[in-house]
């Protein structure tokens, strides 16, 4: 345990993934002007190094309620001729207020251990998608670009790396925290639109308009 979790009594009785330490950049490094609502598209070229240089890492007990934060999470669209992998959480998921939405990104922190296991966030990325789902094809991720959303308490201390994974297979299936998963088109996916997580429904809009 760290030593901020170590001296509070509280972060102690918390499950372990509340207390490891994550992957966080200050709101200002990230919009030195005006935050941006929804997806922009950046250069990762000149992105990546940004956030290598002023990367932080704290508890993430306490990033979660601190606004002059941004938890960095790569965010995961799998897609495959035309269609998109469309999941549902389960009711338990460790995110209360994630449980049972649908979804079409995966995603998740990055921890201090895994940027001395990984080269980069891509790589973390790759690895990470392994891990939550299975699939035996092959991979070409896509870089779309930086989703941020102020609206609501858990968007504003959490910044999206929206990532669009290209595979040349249709064998793939939930593990981990989801319920369910399918392969549907873009027209599925809207119609479905008010049962998704907010930034599936940022997702998307992009996806509407780009496709």
């Amino acid at each position: 345990m760290n030593n901020s979790a170590a001296h509070n009594p509280a972060a102690q009785a918390m499950p372990h993934h509340h207390t490891e330490e994550i992957l966080v950049v200050k709101r200002s490094v990230l919009f030195p002007q005006t935050a941006w609502q929804g997806i922009k598209t950046v250069d990762f070229a000149t992105l990546l190094p940004l956030i290598a240089r002023n990367q932080e890492f704290h508890p993430r007990f306490l990033m979660e309620t601190d606004p002059t934060y941004k938890q960095v999470i790569p965010y995961l669209i799998f897609t495959h001729a035309g269609r998109y992998f469309l999941m549902q959480r389960h009711k338990q998921a460790s995110e209360a207020r994630l449980q049972s939405k649908l979804s079409l990104g995966i995603g998740g922190h990055i921890r201090k251990e895994d940027m001395t296991s990984t080269s980069n966030i891509f790589e973390w990325a790759a690895r990470e998608f392994h891990e939550e789902v299975n699939y035996a094809g092959t991979l070409e991720i896509e870089p779309i670009g930086i989703l941020n959303d102020d609206s609501n308490d858990v968007g504003k201390v959490h910044v999206g790396f929206v990532l669009l994974l290209h595979g040349d297979s249709d064998e793939i299936s939930i593990r981990s925290e989801l319920q369910s998963g399918e392969l549907v088109s873009l027209t599925e996916c809207l119609e479905k639109k008010d049962r998704m997580e907010t930034w599936s429904q940022m997702v998307l809009d992009w996806l509407s308009k780009n496709s």
